[in-house]
């Protein structure tokens, strides 16, 4: 009898699950579980083209339904997982149903992380994770309208970029004194700031919201430098929390993330979990790390399904991210926490630069604004654990391709 995988999420990696578990040779059963009402689609666009209104909801999916036909696919849309029995290897469903599985893979993604004040339950508060997030913000997403952003992450700084180009007045509050706190420099915290106050955004750092309040159906929102905001609609966006829940009351270890192993197997047997969900072990880091990008969502996709596939390979990537905001387009390579040293080339007034991460002399990573080049390059040197001197990274008239590691 061939085997089954139940693959449970609807995101990236659930997506490239499904078509590794297909290119690699599985010919059993592949069951696809996703509570949206979609079949998996790119979560990236939804902060920009689609919330802007310039790219069409068929265009979000990463394959048509045509693909999980052909495939051989059983899609459950709009079903919840609701518990698992690791032991019998069975999956309960918020339809009553239950599937039996050889192989299980849990690509549950994450939450946003909810705001705490009081108030923060008023109808105009909305978050930015799903296509039904975006359809319900958009009745208020209307030029004029003031727009309250919280939290000048990536996501934030996104939303007030689109904001700013479709006429809306956006108001940014973030806690942090500096914008993209936990993954830039100042340098480059700073660079950005100065760009989106030029657009016309209102930056505001190192302010908090202690409240929201109702006023005629708008949210007046309350800081903790004591302003008074009147907004058509608020967005949060603080913070992604990983959905563990199944796996936790199933016994699975958990911590900051399923935990998981290079292969992407959990402490169950048949179990993998992949992408925004996982905690892996880093050898390029020498940590665990829970990763939130399409990349590593894809690639721990493909990990799980090629050891499904009897081709075990370990996951060893370098971390990459990406944002578009206004002209502007951010690659960062690898994790700049812990670093001593940053490096600058480029010009920031020109708006191409590349700013580079360096611990003990060990490049760390690199954020690269308008700077292909150099986004490609320090890939290699983070994967290979090398880096130019950092009088070569910082003298631009070396061309990228020149410099050598």
């Amino acid at each position: 009898m061939s085997e089954n995988v139940v693959i449970v999420g609807g995101g990236h990696a659930a997506g490239q699950a499904v078509a590794s578990l297909r290119q690699g040779g599985f010919d059993g059963g592949i069951t696809l579980v996703t509570a949206e009402q979609s079949l998996p689609y790119q979560r990236p666009p939804l902060s920009k083209a689609y919330l802007a209104g310039e790219l069409p909801r068929e265009r979000l999916l990463i394959r048509p339904s045509a693909f999980y036909e052909g495939a051989g696919i059983d899609v459950r849309l709009g079903i919840e997982a609701t518990s698992l029995d690791a032991g019998r290897r069975s999956l309960m469903l918020s339809d009553g149903g239950q599937l039996t599985y050889d192989h299980l893979i849990l690509a549950t993604g994450g939450r946003p992380r909810p705001l705490s004040c009081p108030g923060a339950d008023h109808p105009a508060v909305h978050y930015l994770r799903t296509i039904a997030d975006i359809d319900a913000m958009r009745p208020r997403f209307v030029a004029g309208a003031c727009i309250v952003i919280v939290g000048a992450g990536y996501i934030g700084l996104e939303v007030a970029a689109v904001a700013i180009k479709h006429g809306l007045r956006p108001v940014v509050l973030e806690m942090a004194p500096m914008v993209l706190a936990r993954v830039a420099s100042p340098e480059v915290a700073g660079f950005f700031e100065n760009v989106h106050r030029g657009a016309g955004v209102d930056l505001r750092t190192g302010v908090a919201v202690s409240a929201i309040e109702d006023r005629d159906g708008k949210a007046v929102v309350l800081s903790t430098a004591g302003g008074r905001i009147e907004a058509d609609l608020v967005v949060a966006g603080v913070g992604l929390l990983p959905n563990v829940e199944l796996a936790q009351a199933a016994g699975i270890d958990c911590d900051n993330g399923i935990i998981v192993d290079a292969f992407c197997r959990t402490s169950a047997p048949g179990v993998y979990a992949v992408g925004d969900c996982s905690n892996h072990p880093s050898r390029l880091y020498g940590r665990r790390l829970r990763l939130e990008s399409v990349h590593n969502a894809v690639e721990q996709a493909k990990t799980a399904a090629a050891d499904i596939c009897g081709n075990p390979l370990a996951y060893d990537q370098v971390p990459w991210f990406w944002s578009d905001q206004y002209e502007l387009k951010l690659q960062t390579a690898g994790l700049s926490q812990g670093y001593d040293q940053v490096v600058i080339r480029g010009d920031m007034a020109k708006r191409s630069f590349a700013a580079f991460y360096l611990k003990d002399g060990r490049l760390l990573a690199v954020d690269a604004v308008n700077r292909p080049g150099e986004f490609t390059l320090a890939k290699r040197w983070i994967r290979d654990g090398k880096a130019p001197s950092p009088q070569q990274l910082g003298d631009d008239s070396i061309e990228a391709k020149a410099l050598a590691a």
